[in-house]
């Protein structure tokens, strides 16, 4: 079942997701989270950090796996998701460093960290909220409309379109990866409950069509959502009506 929540503006659409997690996270403390990265978390994560600050939310028995990471870019690397979280929520609350998963872009074997990957988050006991992003040709994570989709994690092969939206977070478009390690559409689909986040106007063609549309297409990534029993989606006026 699909909900949507409508915030007025970015700063609205935050607080309601904000709610979602830290009504989870207070419910069962060892809980599995899937993050995600990109501008559009941010205002989340912003409310996370405060609830931990003011009302001691408790993030030290939590877990968590991310959908993504670059292939050849290391942690420390600031274009990195693994820079990203540690700059956006794991240096300001009290989660344990071990307990943070996210792919390897070092990786030797690539094939099969992607298998070890999806094997960890099952000995994890699985996801319990998966945090979605969408991108304006419908991606989710980094599965790109495709003829195919693979099921578990794995290498993908950026489109221009992506590679040109992401160039906004590197020096110039030339340094960002062609490649990057992905959640596949079959481990996201797995997580008990799915939260997508999109705002502005630009994301509003992709919301109207995700809303309307009664097929699944892996032209279309995010459409594989509507055979999830669990997806909320959160948005601004924006990208609501576009």
């Amino acid at each position: 079942m699909m909900k949507i929540f409508v915030g007025k503006n970015y700063e609205e659409m935050s607080k309601i997701a904000a709610k979602i997690f830290i009504g989870a996270i207070k419910e069962k403390p060892n809980i599995v989270l899937g993050l995600a990265t990109g501008s559009t978390p941010i205002g989340l994560y912003k409310e996370l950090i405060r609830a931990h600050k003011e009302e001691g939310l408790d993030f030290s028995r939590v877990t968590s796996f991310n959908l993504d990471e670059y292939v050849g870019l290391s942690p420390e690397h600031p274009s990195s998701y693994g820079y990203y979280m540690k700059e956006e929520l794991f240096d300001h609350v009290n989660i344990l460093r071990g307990n943070t998963h996210i792919p390897d872009g070092k990786a030797e074997n690539v094939e099969e960290y992607c298998k070890v990957y999806d094997e960890m988050i099952e000995k994890a006991g699985g996801i319990d909220i998966q945090l979605l992003g969408v991108g304006e040709n419908g991606h989710i994570a980094f599965n790109e409309p495709d003829e195919s989709l693979s099921l578990g994690t794995t290498i993908v092969k950026l489109t221009e379109n992506t590679i040109e939206v992401n160039s906004r977070f590197f020096e110039s478009i030339e340094e960002v990866p062609k490649t990057a390690i992905s959640m596949g559409i079959g481990g996201i689909l797995k997580a008990k409950k799915i939260v997508l986040l999109a705002n502005g106007e630009k994301k509003a063609p992709v919301i109207k069509e995700l809303l309307n549309t009664d097929r699944v297409s892996t032209k279309f990534p995010v459409s594989f959502l509507l055979l999830h029993p669990d997806v909320t989606i959160i948005v601004d006026e924006e990208a609501y009506n576009g």
